[in-house]
């Protein structure tokens, strides 16, 4: 779970900021569009594939 802790003399919209990068850095927004619909088989797969094949790429 992504959480931020406000520092003294900090504003709110410096904190917002922060959560928003730490949201998108852990994937949580894509994972909920991956879990929005259902998905099919033959979706899951091709999801799959093209994720391997840019983990591969980052090797």
């Amino acid at each position: 779970m992504t959480q931020v802790l406000l520092g003294e003399n900090e504003g709110i919209d410096s904190a917002l900021r922060r959560f928003k990068r730490q949201v998108s850095k852990a994937g949580i927004l894509a994972d909920v569009k991956y879990h929005r619909h259902f998905e099919t088989p033959q979706e899951k797969r091709k999801r799959k594939a093209v994720a391997a094949r840019r983990k591969r790429r980052m090797r």
